[in-house]
């Protein structure tokens, strides 16, 4: 692909997790060519890494695996991956123009066939970040066994150039001076499904700066909990050993205007009620608290779920947690006002949960056709009578992008938006008449000017 590069499609979406997957899917199956760019080297997003969902408890990557081979596979659908999308804004003849950033994998995408014989002759071990960093990965890889696509990228922060993954690669994908590159995709229309970041465990400074060995986050929990994780069992990460005592804290940097992020995170109260039930059967002799402020069960059996939680002997505290310091044997401290006494109260667990509060997982370039809200979310001009329509008209959003929620919500939404961009289109092709609509080769990926 070449710099300043144009691409032609009907349909434009941004994030390939499970909203952008799903919009991709509805807009596909009704014959629109469709772009999905994704800034991670797989589709799949933050729910491909999750352990199970609730409060059904199914598995997450069986949910997703397949939704993410539809992708892969559909002749209307075209994926860019490792790209970031830099802006995107409608012009002045209607079509919606993104231009995105495709940075280095420093592998040939033509030529990789996903074999990992680079992966296997390189003899350097890095974090993996798809494993919470509790596990190491090669500098160069493919991201995790059910990734797609199955290219590998290498990591040039930790690469010595030895040249080994170059000499074992049978086709001679790997590129060691590879660049990043400009082009610009061009759509009718044109759906954001960005999702949400966590705030960083190093930005907290009251529950240790991410220093205190045994804190972690709740994606992390989430890769110890899934069976293709880390450590294959429930460990904790400083020593090894199971835990004996886990606590879950509830609300950090959500909620609470010193970090300026005054909402609620929505989700968090409920995947630490699945995450306790896990750990539950996972250590049946485990002592397991979760700290909260108040539970909200807001969805679908979601309150009979937290009823089940409080039966199994999970145990629940109505407190908020003001700051964590680390004890003896690797165990966290934590000190607490217990909002039924009014007590000061310290406690000691050998391994601490952080719900970390959610923020947009895409901020808009300052020339984009997109409003954010008071938040940081996307928002449109109704919000309550039509969430997905965005200021500029023809462009949509869906999921996270426009504020926390569940997976559930976040589907249907997604398929709301599908919905109104195909109604869009029909609408345009009715307009300028379908011989002036943009053309694409679904098998070559779009047209290039």
């Amino acid at each position: 692909m070449k710099d300043s590069q144009v691409l032609r499609y009907d349909v434009l979406v941004v994030g390939g997790g499970i909203a952008g997957m799903q919009a991709a899917l509805d807009l596909a199956d009704q014959g629109y060519s469709v772009a999905i760019v994704e800034k991670d080297a797989s589709i799949g997003g933050t729910m491909i890494r999750l352990s199970k969902v609730f409060p059904t408890l199914d598995c997450a990557s069986c949910i997703t695996t397949p939704k993410m081979a539809a992708v892969a596979h559909h002749e209307g659908i075209k994926v860019y991956t490792y790209c970031e999308t830099q802006s995107l804004k409608k012009d002045a003849g209607g079509l919606i123009r993104a231009t995105v950033l495709k940075k280095p994998r420093y592998v040939d995408e033509t030529k990789c066939i996903g074999c990992r014989k680079c992966e296997y002759a390189c003899p350097i071990f890095v974090p993996d970040p798809d494993q919470g960093n509790f596990a190491g990965r090669k500098a160069i890889s493919i991201p995790f066994p059910n990734a797609i696509p199955q290219i590998a990228v290498l990591n040039p922060d930790y690469c010595m150039l030895c040249g080994r993954c170059y000499s074992a690669c049978p086709t001679g994908a790997v590129v060691y001076d590879q660049e990043p590159q400009v082009f610009v995709i061009e759509a009718t229309t044109a759906v954001v499904t960005t999702g949400f970041s966590l705030v960083p465990a190093e930005k907290v400074p009251r529950y240790g700066n991410g220093k205190i060995p045994n804190v972690i986050t709740s994606l992390q929990m989430e890769r110890i909990l899934a069976p293709h994780g880390p450590y294959n069992r429930v460990l904790r990460p400083s020593d090894g050993k199971e835990p004996d005592s886990v606590a879950f804290l509830q609300c950090i940097a959500s909620r609470d205007l010193s970090f300026g992020i005054p909402y609620c995170s929505r989700v968090c109260c409920m995947y630490a009620v699945k995450q306790a039930m896990l750990l539950s059967g996972a250590l049946p002799l485990a002592d397991i608290t979760i700290y909260f402020m108040d539970i909200r069960a807001f969805g679908k059996n979601y309150e009979q779920f937290y009823q089940n939680a409080k039966a199994m002997g999970i145990q629940f505290v109505r407190a908020k947690v003001g700051w964590l310091e680390q004890g003896e044997e690797d165990s966290v401290i934590l000190h607490y006002e217990d909002q039924s006494s009014g007590q000061l109260i310290t406690a000691q667990h050998d391994l601490v949960v952080l719900a970390l509060g959610k923020v947009s997982g895409w901020i808009p370039g300052p020339d984009s056709s997109l409003v954010r809200s008071p938040y940081g979310f996307l928002a449109g001009p109704d919000p309550i009578l039509s969430p997905t329509r965005m200021g500029e008209e023809g462009i949509f959003g869906a999921g996270a992008a426009l504020g926390v929620k569940d997976i559930v919500d976040t589907i249907a939404e997604a398929s709301a938006a599908a919905m109104q961009a195909a109604n869009y289109l029909k609408a345009r092709k009715a307009e300028i008449g379908s011989n002036t609509v943009t053309a694409v080769n679904k098998a070559s990926g779009g047209v290039v000017s």
